[in-house]
C-alpha cells in the first residue's frame, strides 16, 4: 500500500478536539434514519412499499398464529428444564393454559420500545412503525396525563402511535408503558409514574418490572439479538434497581409480557470456516447431558424464527430432486431445495451464472440484491434481478397467487448476511412449495442491521449442502480485504494507486483530508465525479464522524442554504424508506408535499413530515449503512477515537466496498491491525439454529 499524503499541499488542517468516544457505526445501525433522543422507529413512509410491508407482516403474523392452532400435541422444547428456568416455563403453560392471566400476551399489544440513543444502540428493529398520530391530532386525555406526569405534550402523538388511542388509561393504569414510546429511559419512565402515582410508586413494582423487561428485551434486539439468557435479563434489572430481578422475571413471564424457551441444542454452534474441516464438529460436542441455558425473547422474534425454521423445512422437504450437470453449485441447487453459497465479491458471478442456466431450463427464476445500486441496466430493464424490498412489496418481481406465493421455481439470494429474522420469515413464506431457494453472501461482512443471523445460523446448522467458492478477488484490493477476512493486515503491492494510506494527527484533520480527497484528489487521479466515491466513518457522532463530515463535503461539493429542512438540489443522501434499509439518493427538489430524492429504487416522494427523523445527507455512510453497495472509489476515515468501534467485520466490510480505488484516513496507529487480528464480531443470542437442527437432522446423524 502507498503511504502517502495525496492531499493539497500547503493547506493546513482545522485543530479540532477529537470526537468523543463511544459512538460507533454499530451503536448507529439501528438509529440509521433518526437524529435525537425522541427518535426511534420513525413513523412508516407513506409509500406503497413500506404499506405493502406492512400488509404482508401482519398476513405473516396471522398465518403463523393460525398454523400453530393447527399443530396437535404440546410442545416438547423445555423438558429438560429444571429450577428457575423449569418455574418459568411453568408459568407460561399457565398463560397458555388459561390459568394465569396473560393479557399482556394474548391481547394486541403495542410494539415494544424503540431507544435509539446513537451511543447505546447497534441494529435497528426492522419492522416498520405505525405512523404517529400528529400532536394536535391526539386524543385531549393523552395530553392531560403527559402534562400531570410532567412529559412534554410533544410526546402525544408518539404515545397514541405506540398505544393507540386508549393511550391515557393504559399510562394511567400502567405509567411505565410510557416505555413503550421510542426515545424514552427507564429513569424518565420512573419520574413520570412518581408524579402520577405518588407514593404508591416504588422500584419493586410489578407493573415496572414487566415494562423493564420487555425494554430490556427489545433493546438486545437492537443489538442482533432475538432472545437473552435468563441471567442476562435478571442482571439488567438488577442494573435498573429492581430488587429482586429473578421475581421480576418471573412475574413478566407470568403476565405472558416475554417467553421462555430452552432449546435441545443437537449441534454446537461452529465458527464459519472451512465447510471442508470436519475435524470442528467432533472436538466442539459438548458433554452429554449438559443443557443449553434458558432464554427469553419477545413474541415477535419467536413467532419469526420459528416460521422462518419451518418455512425452510418446508422448502428442503418439498423440493423433487434433480440430477442438473455442471458445476458443484448448479449440481447441488439441482438435487436440494436450500443451497448456501460462501465467497467474496468475485464470487457474485456463480450464483448470477446459475440463475442464467435455470432459466435455459425452463425455470422461473429471480436474483434479489440489497442495494439497488447493485443492479445493472440489463438487469432493470428485464426484471431478472430486483431488490429484496421491492419483491416483498410487491412492487416487483413475479406476481403472487391467491395463498400469497410468488410464482416462482428458484429464488437466488445474494448479500443474504444482511437478512434479519423478521425480513426472512416474510421471504420464506411467500415462497411456494417445491421452490429452491439459494442463500449466497460472503459470511465475513457485518450482519444484518435488524435482529437474527439468518445465513450465519443456516450455515452453522449444517442441514444443507453448503458450497464454497473458490474464485479470489482479484488485485490489491482483492488481496488486501482477504487478508483482513483471516485476521490479517498485509502490505499489497499497489502500483495504481489502488490503496492509498492518508495518515493524520486528529478528527479535525480527518475531516479537512477526506473533503480533499473526495473533491480534488480522487477525481484528479482515476477521472472519478466525487458522486462515484463514497466515504464511510464508523459512527454519525463525533468531529469525523457521519454529520461532521456530511457537512462538511455539502460545503465543498454542494453549497447551499438547505432550505428544504436541510437539503438542496444536488444533495448526496441516505434514505430510510423503513427503518433499518438505507438507499442513497441525491436530492431532486420540494414542493409542499415534501422532497422529491432519485434513487436506485427510482423517484420517491419523502414526505415533509418524515424529512428529519428518515434523511441524512449521504456522502459519508457508517459501514453498516454500506454493507450491501459498492463503489469505484471509497474513502475510509479512522480517526483516532474510532479505535473502540473496530472489529475484523467492519474493516471487512468497509475496505471491501471499493472497486477501483481505496483510501484510508488513518489516524488509530496499531488500533487497526490490532482490531484486524483480535476484534471479532460479539456472538448473537438467537434460536434458528436448533430450531433447523431440531427439523431437519434426521435420527442418526448427530
Amino acid at each position: 500500500m502507498d503511504r502517502e499524503d495525496v492531499g493539497q499541499e500547503g493547506e493546513t488542517a482545522p485543530e479540532d478536539a477529537p470526537a468523543a468516544a463511544g459512538t460507533t457505526d454499530a451503536s448507529e445501525a439501528s438509529a440509521e434514519a433518526t437524529e435525537t433522543s425522541a427518535e426511534g422507529a420513525p413513523e412508516a413512509p407513506e409509500v406503497s412499499e413500506a404499506q405493502a410491508e406492512l400488509a404482508a407482516q401482519r398476513e405473516l403474523r396471522a398465518r403463523i398464529e393460525a398454523r400453530k392452532a393447527e399443530k396437535a400435541g404440546p410442545v416438547t422444547s423445555g423438558t429438560k428444564l429444571s429450577g428457575a428456568a423449569a418455574d418459568l416455563l411453568a408459568a407460561v403453560r399457565a398463560v397458555e393454559g388459561g390459568s394465569a392471566s396473560g393479557g399482556a400476551f394474548f391481547a394486541p399489544a403495542p410494539e415494544p420500545p424503540r431507544p435509539t440513543s446513537p451511543a447505546e444502540t447497534t441494529a435497528r428493529p426492522p419492522a416498520p412503525a405505525a405512523p404517529a398520530a400528529p400532536t394536535a391530532g391526539a386524543p385531549a386525555g393523552v395530553r392531560e396525563v403527559l402534562a400531570r406526569g410532567g412529559a412534554p405534550e410533544a410526546l402525544a402523538g408518539q404515545v397514541v402511535g405506540a398505544l393507540g388511542e386508549q393511550a391515557a388509561g393504559a399510562l394511567t393504569e400502567d405509567p411505565w408503558r410510557l416505555l413503550a414510546v421510542p426515545g424514552v429511559r427507564p429513569e424518565q419512565a420512573d419520574g413520570f409514574a412518581r408524579a402520577l402515582l405518588g407514593g404508591a410508586c416504588g422500584p419493586d413494582d410489578p407493573r415496572r418490572a414487566v415494562a423493564l423487561t420487555v425494554w430490556l428485551l427489545d433493546r438486545a434486539a437492537l443489538q442482533g439479538h432475538t432472545a437473552l439468557t435468563v441471567d442476562e435479563v435478571a442482571a439488567g434489572l438488577a442494573r435498573h434497581r429492581v430488587p429482586d430481578p429473578e421475581k421480576a422475571v418471573g412475574t413478566a413471564v407470568s403476565e405472558g409480557a416475554v417467553l421462555v424457551f430452552q432449546e435441545e441444542d443437537e449441534a454446537p454452534r461452529e465458527p464459519d470456516g472451512d465447510e471442508e474441516d470436519e475435524t470442528a464438529t467432533e472436538d466442539a460436542v459438548p458433554d452429554e447431558g449438559q443443557a443449553e441455558p434458558a432464554l427469553l425473547g419477545l413474541d415477535r422474534y419467536a413467532l419469526a424464527e420459528e416460521s422462518l425454521a419451518d418455512g425452510l423445512a418446508r422448502l428442503v422437504r418439498t423440493v423433487t430432486p434433480r440430477e442438473w450437470d455442471g458445476g458443484e453449485l448448479e449440481r447441488a441447487v439441482g438435487g436440494h431445495g436450500l443451497v448456501l453459497h460462501t465467497g467474496g465479491e468475485a464470487a457474485r458471478a456463480e450464483p448470477l451464472e446459475l440463475a442464467a442456466t435455470a432459466r435455459e431450463r425452463g425455470l422461473r427464476v429471480l436474483v434479489t440484491v440489497h442495494d439497488a445500486e447493485r443492479l445493472t441496466a440489463e438487469e432493470r430493464a428485464s426484471g431478472t434481478a430486483v431488490t429484496l424490498a421491492a419483491l416483498l412489496s410487491g412492487t416487483a418481481g413475479p406476481g403472487r397467487d391467491e395463498e400469497g406465493a410468488l410464482a416462482l421455481d428458484l429464488l437466488v439470494v445474494l448479500d443474504a448476511p444482511q437478512l434479519d429474522v423478521e425480513t426472512g420469515a416474510m421471504l420464506v413464506e411467500a415462497l411456494p412449495d417445491g421452490c429452491r431457494l439459494v442463500l449466497s453472501g460472503d459470511p465475513e461482512v457485518l450482519g444484518a442491521a435488524g435482529p437474527g443471523a439468518v445465513f450465519a445460523d443456516a450455515l452453522a446448522a449444517r442441514v444443507c449442502p453448503r458450497v464454497a467458492s473458490r474464485r479470489p478477488d482479484p488485485g490489491p484490493l482483492g488481496e488486501l480485504v482477504s487478508g483482513v477476512g483471516v485476521g490479517e493486515l498485509n502490505q499489497v503491492e499497489a502500483p495504481g494507486k489502488e490503496v492509498v494510506i492518508v495518515p493524520v494527527r486528529d478528527a479535525g484533520e480527518a475531516v479537512h483530508r477526506t473533503v480533499q480527497l473526495v473533491a480534488d484528489s480522487v477525481p484528479r487521479a482515476f477521472g472519478l465525479a466525487p458522486e462515484q466515491t463514497r466515504v464511510i466513518t464508523v459512527g454519525h457522532g463525533g468531529s469525523a464522524g457521519t454529520r461532521a463530515l456530511n457537512t462538511a463535503l455539502k460545503q465543498r461539493l454542494n453549497p447551499g442554504p438547505g432550505r428544504f429542512g436541510g437539503y438542496d438540489p444536488g444533495d448526496r443522501v441516505a434514505y430510510a424508506p423503513v427503518p433499518g434499509r438505507t438507499v442513497t439518493g441525491t436530492v431532486l427538489g420540494a414542493d409542499a408535499e415534501g422532497l422529491r430524492v432519485r434513487t436506485g429504487d427510482g423517484e420517491v416522494l419523502v414526505p415533509k413530515e418524515r424529512v428529519e427523523s428518515a434523511l441524512r445527507h449521504g456522502w459519508a455512510l457508517t459501514a453498516h449503512q454500506a454493507a450491501g453497495g459498492r463503489w469505484p472509489a471509497v474513502v475510509v476515515v479512522l480517526p483516532g477515537d474510532a479505535a473502540p468501534g473496530l472489529s475484523r467485520p467492519w474493516v471487512y466490510t468497509a475496505f471491501g466496498r471499493a472497486e477501483r480505488h481505496l483510501s484510508v484516513v488513518h489516524g488509530v496507529d496499531q488500533a487497526l491491525p490490532r482490531s484486524v487480528a483480535e476484534v471479532l464480531a460479539p456472538v448473537r443470542t438467537t434460536r434458528l439454529r436448533p430450531l433447523l437442527t431440531a427439523l431437519l437432522t434426521e435420527p442418526g446423524e448427530e
